[in-house]
């Protein structure tokens, strides 16, 4: 399920990943970040093109 690429966090904003996992019922942060990312994710899924996708990151909030 989790390969072996590693990313940065920032500290502040794992600790908040990890206290959020722990109420949620979460077995790991890792499994926590893994479902965070799949659903947000999951909003490109039928973008065609690039231009889709920026699009769809500008309506989220994502990007200006």
């Amino acid at each position: 399920m989790f390969g072996g690429t590693k990313i940065k966090i920032d500290k502040d904003l794992l600790e908040k990943a990890e206290k959020a996992a722990s109420v949620g019922g979460y077995a790991s942060v890792g499994e926590f970040i893994h479902h965070v990312l799949e659903r947000e994710l999951s909003h490109f899924d039928d973008a065609a093109s690039d231009e889709e996708i920026k699009a769809k990151l500008k309506g989220l909030g994502y990007i200006s």
